[in-house]
């Protein structure tokens, strides 16, 4: 008599795959059709697996306090040509002859979810006998066939992340072999056995710090303007001056003044409202021993960038002595990033969590300029201007109307 599978069905629109709690059959037992035979716990709820159709059951293959995707074979019946039929289960010559399993188009259609392989996969827990293949079909599931990535963590698995202090980001390479290609607990043990196998370096507290603040950073919708900038007049208005700026006080300086005018393109969306800052506190980047910190100028808007200059070089000997002051260690409304002191031309800064801008400089360089009055070309200072920001509280044109107001404020130093 033919066999045909019991596999683990599509339990709900978003359940990938369930642990058994317990099997209430052996093999020997004749089951009637729709029997619940085998009891599982998702996410969700505690479930049960029926059977497609009576017949007796042959072989469990399924293991309790295991993990199984959707669409793995927990066991097989063995049925009469008859009680298939009946059931809407049509059996194919091949498989009258005793071959397991029905077709899938049969299975699907009677509501069950089966893998497309043609040979029943090993349960997960046996990793002797290879790990558990699923290809799900789109038919069959309704979850992208192609998805990658932990995009489902389930509460066994998360558990196991927590226990070992990762995150779903740790998990974006691997490969999952579940239901609709989702990263099973068994994927995410064989993944950790293979980086066992490689060499491995402990990442400092600032490189964990740091890496914590850009993945909170990228779960908003980012976006980044640009606008080359004629560095000339400050160069020029620097040489001036006992107290000496570099290029990027004086972008903080123009952030701080040009923010000051709106300072709602600076708040921060909270549930429907924009909460706007209390004052104007501007951080910069300063590049430490792995890592970066950024200190935070307070007030920018109201001192002078003479009175700025100071201040400014103690915090960034401070902060590369890591012995930042609280209160510059507090969270600014925007961030300068002076990227440009790495020959970098252009560049795409994440702005931190609590802020809504970072301001980029890129490394300046001598380009031709047409000058009208001469009707020649002559050569200027131009550094890229960027302008990264929270896409949900800014737009395109008020993201690019404040960097054209603080590349205006770059050729005006005198301002500042």
């Amino acid at each position: 008599m033919p066999e045909i599978p019991i596999v683990m069905p599509q339990l709900g629109e978003s359940i990938a795959e369930a642990v058994i709690l317990s099997i209430d059959v052996a093999p020997g037992d004749h089951v009637s059709t729709d029997q619940e035979i085998i009891e599982v716990e998702t996410n969700k709820a505690v479930m049960s697996v029926t059977t497609p159709c009576a017949g007796l059951v042959t072989k469990i293959t399924a293991e309790p306090d295991v993990s199984y995707p959707v669409g793995a074979t927990l066991g097989f019946l063995e049925v009469t040509e008859e009680e298939a039929l009946r059931s809407g289960v049509s059996l194919t010559p091949e498989q009258e002859t005793g071959h397991f399993g029905a077709t899938l188009d049969d299975l699907l259609s009677a509501g069950v979810a089966i893998p497309v392989s043609e040979a029943p996969p090993s349960p997960p827990g046996a990793a002797a006998a290879g790990a558990t293949q699923v290809e799900p079909t789109i038919k069959g599931l309704p979850v992208p066939a192609q998805a990658t990535g932990a995009t489902y963590i389930s509460p066994r698995m998360r558990a196991r992340m927590d226990e070992l202090r990762l995150n779903a980001a740790d998990l974006a390479g691997i490969a999952g072999t579940g239901a609709a290609g989702r990263v099973t607990v068994e994927d995410f043990e064989a993944f950790l056995l293979k980086l066992e196998a490689q060499k491995m370096t402990p990442a400092s507290p600032m490189r964990i710090a740091v890496a914590d603040s850009m993945r909170r950073s990228w779960v908003r919708p980012l976006a980044t303007v640009g606008t080359p900038v004629r560095l000339d007049a400050v160069l020029q208005h620097r040489k001036t001056q006992e107290a000496k700026a570099g290029p990027a006080l004086y972008s903080v300086r123009a952030l701080g003044l040009a923010i000051a005018e709106n300072t709602a393109v600076a708040g921060r969306l909270i549930g429907e409202r924009i909460v706007h800052p209390k004052s104007i506190d501007i951080g910069f980047a300063v590049e430490v021993d792995d890592g970066v910190l950024v200190p935070v100028i307070h007030d920018v808007a109201t001192k002078t960038l003479a009175e700025l200059v100071p201040i400014y070089d103690d915090l960034v000997r401070l902060a590369r002595d890591r012995r930042l002051p609280k209160e510059a260690s507090t969270p600014g409304l925007a961030t300068v990033t002076n990227f440009g002191s790495f020959g970098i031309e252009w560049a795409t800064p994440i702005p931190l969590p609590e802020q809504n801008l970072v301001l980029g400089l890129g490394a300046g360089r001598k380009v031709p300029s047409w000058d009208e009055a001469s009707l020649t070309f002559v050569p200027v200072v131009e550094a890229q201007l960027t302008l990264s920001f929270d896409h949900r509280v800014l737009d395109g044109g008020a993201a690019g109307r404040l960097l054209a107001k603080i590349a205006g404020l770059l050729q005006m130093p005198e301002s500042l």
